[in-house]
Formats: C-alpha cells, structure tokens, sequence
C-alpha cells in the first residue's frame, strides 16, 4: 500500500481543487484496507474513491484519505461475466469487454467513474444505469472488520440512489456484472458514436465533476437554469458551462467553496422560478 503524507489532492478530483490532507492510502489488496481502517483509530477516513463526483469543500484536511487510483484496480472475465475491483474504471472496464467481444458497457465508455463510484450512485447514461447489468456487489464494514455481498436486488436502486448511499460507511471493494455475446465491431461502432454525442454535448475542455445536480422529474435541468440566463456565470473561478448549462468547470482556480456558493445561486434561482428545489447530485466532502 502507498501511503504519501501532506498528500495534495489536485490531481485526485476532478474539478482539480487545490486541497490537501493529512495522508492519503492506495490500497493494493483487502489487507490494506483492513489496515487502513483499524490503524491510527483516531483520525477520521474519507473514501475518496477515484475522485469524480465530488467537491472538496475544504482546502485542507486533518484526515486520511482512501484513495482508488491506478490501483485496487484487477478484472477477470468469466465468459460473459465480469468481475472489477472497486477501483477500476468504467472506461477500462469497456475496453476489457470490447476486447471479449462483450456488450453492454458501450453507454459507460468515457464515463471517467470507477466501479465502486458507479453502484454507489447508480450511474447512467444514455438511458442505462448500472444495475442494468449488476448482479452483485461485495463490501466492507470497517465497524465489523468484515467483507459481505449484497446481490442486485438487495441494493435498493433508484435514480442516483443506492444502499451505499444510505450506507456511507460501508466501502464496495469488487463489483459483479453480466453482459452478452456480441459483434466486435458494432460493440466498437457504438462505444465511438457515444463518446462522439458526449463530446458534442458536454464541457471536456475545462475540469468537471459531471452533472452537478439530479434530474427533475419531467425537467432539464440545463435548459432551466439556460433559460435564466445564467449560463457563464461565474463565482470566482467556478463557472456554470457555456457549453452545458447543467455543469460547473472550473476556469483556473476556483475553490470548493467557490463551487458551493455557485451551486447554491443556481438552486435559489431556480426555485424561484420554477419551485423546483434541486438536489445535489456530487457528493460533498466537508
């Protein structure tokens, strides 16, 4: 296990927030993790994850921080199944499937989440979600220093909602999915025409966390908040996108605060105008 102390974090989230915390651990192996969790008891862990879908709301942090990096990363493929460590990314995931000429991940190709990110908050594109394909979750209780498994129906699915959401505590260490025999190349077609319709859409040239906030039911969010004029708007160097209203970038060197307080100017218009409270769909570290 890698551990760096005073670790700066700017390269690990997305929004590339200057932060930085007490330590930070990469675990290599189930080990790590129990020894990450039952040593220095007196310092509060973070699961940071990958470091997509979050804001740092600090600029620093007494803490130590899980960090899946380039590590805890290992696949292995049964025939149509696939099994993925809690760091592996849903890109390198659907590349190993296109390799096995594998379908059903073509809709999470350039979606920069992990494995674990993704059953936590149920992600989705293109009208999938990971549950689609799930059919079963392992994770650790650090309280009981123990490793269980949940299997898809025991999850509690919904849009951006999980077990693990309710179940912060608890860490998803290796994931479980079935696809489905397909052809190599339109598995590839449709992975490229994906990436292609993203890219046209959404903001790449800045740093982001994704969308920043939840679906309405019946509502674009980023026609609402467009259609206030807001698109462009900036506290600090936390912008709403000019090119997807229902993103923030980050334009230089916007803090997390910066990003909050944004945040918080597009749900009071918002509901202002449309009585529509809108939910936070990036997980906070405060």
């Amino acid at each position: 296990m890698k551990l760096i102390q005073d670790c700066n974090l700017k390269e690990y989230n997305s929004y590339h927030l200057e932060a930085s915390c007490k330590s930070a651990f990469f675990p290599e192996s189930y080990n790590d993790l129990r020894e990450f969790y039952l040593n220095d008891t007196g310092t509060r862990k973070v699961l940071l994850g990958n470091g997509n879908n979050i804001i740092l709301a600090r600029d620093y942090y007494p803490d130590s921080f899980l960090i899946f990096n380039k590590c805890f990363d290992r696949i292995v493929v049964r025939g149509t199944d696939l099994e993925a460590e809690a760091g592996a990314t849903l890109g390198h995931l659907s590349e190993i499937a296109l390799e096995n000429s594998l379908t059903g991940m073509e809709a999470y190709y350039d979606i920069p989440s992990s494995a674990g990110g993704a059953v936590v908050m149920n992600a989705g594109a293109s009208g999938f979600e990971i549950k689609d394909i799930l059919t079963g979750v392992e994770y650790y209780d650090p309280g009981r220093n123990e490793f269980y498994e949940l299997s898809r129906d025991q999850n509690g699915f919904s849009y951006r909602d999980s077990f693990f959401q309710q179940n912060p505590h608890l860490v998803v260490t290796r994931i479980y999915l079935r696809l489905k025999d397909g052809n190599k190349q339109s598995i590839r077609s449709g992975m490229d025409s994906i990436k292609l319709a993203r890219w046209q859409k959404q903001p790449r040239d800045l740093p982001s966390a994704g969308s920043v906030f939840k679906r309405p039911k019946g509502m674009f969010v980023g026609k609402m908040v467009e259609e206030l004029g807001l698109r462009g708007f900036a506290v600090g160097d936390a912008m709403v996108s000019q090119k997807h209203a229902g993103f923030i970038v980050n334009r230089g060197t916007a803090s997390g605060k910066d990003i909050l307080d944004l945040i918080e100017i597009v749900r009071n218009r918002v509901e202002e105008a449309y009585g529509i409270k809108l939910e936070i769909e990036q997980r906070v570290i405060d």
